[in-house]
C-alpha cells in the first residue's frame, strides 16, 4: 500500500479521544484505594495475611546496597491473581491507563529490607543470596522462579500505607505497602525445568542464561523477575538486582542477542512504515534498506506526563546505536530505547532479515500516567500487525510521515541522526545495483 494511502487509512484512537482528565481519573484511583483498604481488613487475621497468592516480586533501588525486597499479591481477588501480573496480556486485552493503576493499587507489597548480596542486613556472615532458599528472600525466590502464583502466609508489621507511587517511564506504578515480618510457603511451587537447569549452573553467566530462557520460549517478563530475585549468573556474582534495573538488563541482553541473529541477514528490499497507537502514545516504525541501524525519537507533548507544563514547546529527544550496537547506556531515552529496539529486533529476527530502522514516539497528552516501558514495548511488537504503507526513499517516508508529527521535517532532521544523514546511504544503495 502506498503510504499517503496507509496514513489516510489509519484510524484514530477513539478510546484515547474520550478519556477523561487526569484530575477525575485520580478520584476513581483514590475510591479504588479506599475499596483496597476495606479488603484488606477482612483478609487480615490478627497481624497475618491469610490466603495471600503471590504473582510477582518487586525490589527497590531506595538505599542500595541494603534495599527494599517485595512481595506482590490481590487482596480479595486471589483467584485471579495471575491478572495482575504486568506482561503483553494486557495490551492484548486493551487495558487502558486506569486499567493498569487498578490493577497495580490492587497489589499490596509485603516488603522487608535485605542486602543485595545478603538475605540479612543484619550479619554480614549470613549465606549469600545464591544460596538463599528461606526465610523472606528465599520465599521471594520460589515466587519468582515459579511458573504460575503461588499461595502463601506473610505476617506483617503494621498496616499498609496507601500512598500511591505514581512509578517511571520503566516501571510500573505501585500501589499499598506494608512492612513484612516474614512469609512461608503454603504449597510446592513448580519450576519449569529451563529455569532449574540455569539456577543448577554455577558457571552460567548471567547473559547467557537470560538468552537461553528466551530461546525456550520465556518471555523478558519472566526473565526479568528471575533476575531480580537474583537467580541468574554465575554462583558468586548473583545479587538481587533492582526491578527498574533488571527490566532494561533483559531488554537490553535479548536485544544483543537477537541483534547478533540479523547481523548476516540480507536487508529487506524496500521502504516500510508501520504505525501502532496506545494509551495516548502513537507510534512510527519505518524500516529501510541497509545494515543495521537503530534510533528512537521520543516527542513528548506539553501537558503529557513528562511535559506537564502546557505552555512549553514539544519536548523532543533521541537516542541510537550503529551496526555494532552501543557501548554505553542511553540517558536520554532510557528503558524506552532498549524496549522499542527489542520490538523491532524480534520482528527482523521473524523474517530473517535487517534493516535501518526509525522509531518515532509521540506522546500526546491523553497519556496522564506513567504506566511502565511495557507499553512501548508492546506497542512497537504489535505495530508489525496488518500492512504497511511503502515509500521510494527513507527521505520521502519521514517527509510524509512528518506531516502527522507534533514537530517540523526541520526540527525532526536536527534532532535525528538518521533522518538528517540516510538519505545519502540510500542514494548510494541505490547507485550499486
Amino acid at each position: 500500500m502506498r503510504l499517503d494511502e496507509y496514513i489516510e487509512d489509519l484510524e484514530p484512537d477513539e478510546e484515547a479521544r474520550r478519556r477523561q482528565l487526569a484530575k477525575e481519573k485520580s478520584y476513581e484511583i483514590t475510591d479504588h484505594l479506599e475499596a483496597f483498604e476495606r479488603r484488606f481488613d477482612d483478609a487480615l487475621s490478627g497481624d497475618t495475611l491469610v490466603g495471600s497468592t503471590s504473582p510477582s516480586i518487586f525490589v527497590g533501588r531506595s538505599n542500595y546496597p541494603d534495599i527494599p525486597v517485595g512481595l506482590l499479591s490481590p487482596v480479595g481477588d486471589e483467584g485471579d491473581a495471575e491478572e495482575y501480573v504486568t506482561d503483553g496480556d494486557w495490551y492484548r486485552q486493551g487495558y487502558a491507563i486506569d486499567d493498569v493503576l487498578q490493577r497495580r493499587t490492587g497489589l499490596l507489597n509485603s516488603n522487608k529490607r535485605a542486602n543485595v548480596d545478603s538475605p540479612s542486613i543484619a550479619s554480614r556472615l549470613t549465606p549469600s543470596v545464591h544460596d538463599a532458599w528461606d526465610g523472606f528472600v528465599g520465599v521471594q525466590r520460589e515466587v519468582a522462579i515459579a511458573d504460575c502464583p503461588v499461595d502463601l502466609e506473610i505476617g506483617l508489621d503494621d498496616t499498609p500505607d496507601l500512598g500511591l507511587d505514581a512509578g517511571t517511564d520503566v516501571a510500573t506504578p505501585r500501589g499499598p505497602r506494608a512492612n513484612a515480618r516474614n512469609a512461608e510457603l503454603r504449597e510446592n511451587p513448580y519450576v519449569p525445568r529451563p529455569v532449574k537447569k540455569t539456577l543448577e549452573d554455577d558457571d552460567w553467566q548471567a547473559q547467557g542464561a537470560m538468552t537461553y530462557l528466551y530461546r525456550r520460549g520465556f518471555d523478558v517478563y519472566d526473565i526479568n523477575s528471575i533476575l531480580s530475585a537474583g537467580a541468574l549468573g554465575e554462583t558468586e556474582q548473583r545479587r538481587l538486582v533492582p526491578t527498574r534495573w533488571s527490566i532494561t538488563a533483559v531488554d537490553d541482553t535479548i536485544g544483543q542477542f537477537l541483534r547478533g541473529r540479523i547481523r548476516n541477514e540480507p536487508s529487506i528490499d524496500e521502504v516500510q512504515v508501520w504505525a501502532n497507537e496506545y494509551m495516548g502514545n502513537r507510534y512510527w516504525v519505518i524500516l529501510a534498506p541497509g545494515n543495521w541501524e537503530f534510533e528512537l525519537v521520543e516527542m513528548k507533548a506539553p501537558g503529557s506526563i513528562w511535559n506537564p507544563n502546557p505552555e512549553d514547546d514539544v519536548w523532543l529527544q533521541a537516542a541510537s546505536e550503529g551496526y555494532e550496537g552501543r557501548s554505553s547506556y542511553v540517558e536520554e531515552t532510557a528503558g524506552a530505547y532498549y524496549a522499542a529496539r527489542l520490538g523491532v529486533l524480534e520482528h527482523l529476527e521473524s523474517i530473517g532479515r535487517q534493516a535501518k530502522c526509525l522509531v518515532l514516539r509521540e506522546v500526546s497528552d491523553d497519556y496522564w500516567a506513567p504506566v511502565g516501558v511495557w507499553q512501548v514495548r508492546e506497542s512497537v511488537r504489535n505495530a508489525f500487525e496488518g500492512e504497511y504503507g511503502e515509500a521510494e526513499t527513507f527521505h520521502s517516508s519521514v517527509a510524509e510521515v512528518s506531516t502527522q508529527l507534533p514537530v517540523s521535517y526541520d526540527r525532526l532532521q536536527r534532532k535525528s541522526e538518521l533522518a538528517a544523514g540516510l538519505q545519502a546511504n540510500l542514494d548510494a544503495y541505490g547507485r550499486s545495483n
